[in-house]
């Protein structure tokens, strides 16, 4: 009897051992799944990608000539102001928390009216 007692003990143990086993996941960087270290990379070269397309931004680059260097925008609005509409694109530039998510804090705006680029940052967004 009590080696039937250790018997049934020894495979109930074994039995949770593989039911409580399980995959550990690194936490890297800006995200928190399995593969973050690509995703990081993927991150880090979006926005190094982003910040040296807006250095070669100039006045009058037109939408469709931005979008197809960049990309697709993290955030697009239309601000009125008075009579006229500007388009607001914003492209992560940067991190400002370790969170995966994308905000506008993270982004530099470039601001269109007619489909031009009229002026691109947040100063000048602000003085809208």
């Amino acid at each position: 009897m009590n080696s039937r007692l250790k018997l049934t003990s020894v495979v109930a143990l074994m039995a949770s051992s593989v039911m409580l086993g399980g995959c550990v996941i690194a936490v890297d960087g800006d995200d928190f799944r399995e593969g973050a270290r690509e995703y990081s990379d993927a991150w880090e070269d979006r926005v190094l990608n982003n910040r040296k397309h807006l250095q070669m931004l100039k006045l009058d680059d037109t939408l469709q000539t931005v979008s197809e260097k960049m990309g697709s925008a993290d955030f697009n609005e239309v601000i009125k102001v008075g009579e006229k509409s500007y388009q607001v694109l914003y492209y992560r530039t940067q991190r400002v928390e370790k969170d995966g998510i994308t905000t506008k804090d993270e982004c530099t705006p470039i601001i269109f009216l007619d489909q031009q680029v009229v002026g691109w940052g947040n100063s000048y967004l602000g003085a809208l």
